[in-house]
């Protein structure tokens, strides 16, 4: 029987994506919002996938806020963002 690959969805463009394959932003119980390299930190999380336009889309439309129930601030996303991009691609 094949392993069952978990799926999620990306809050920008709300195609489904292997969970491996799409970046998790996380607001921690701490009130901080990082981003989740292993998609095991505790808090929140919200997924989006490594599309840039997704990403901006994401931060500019306030997507992140909603899927994480929180007020996002885009100066402080966009920088972990493009770190992420930049350790990935």
């Amino acid at each position: 029987m094949a392993k069952k690959i978990p799926m999620r969805m990306c809050v920008s463009c709300r195609e489904r994506f292997a969970k491996k394959d799409l970046i998790r932003i996380v607001a921690t119980p701490d009130g901080e919002v990082k981003v989740d390299p292993t998609g095991r930190m505790p808090g929140r999380g919200a997924y989006v996938c490594h599309d840039p336009e997704c990403m901006k889309k994401a931060v500019q439309q306030q997507k992140l806020d909603r899927g994480l129930h929180c007020k996002v601030d885009p100066d402080m996303v966009s920088p972990l963002l493009e770190n992420e991009e930049g350790e990935n691609g």
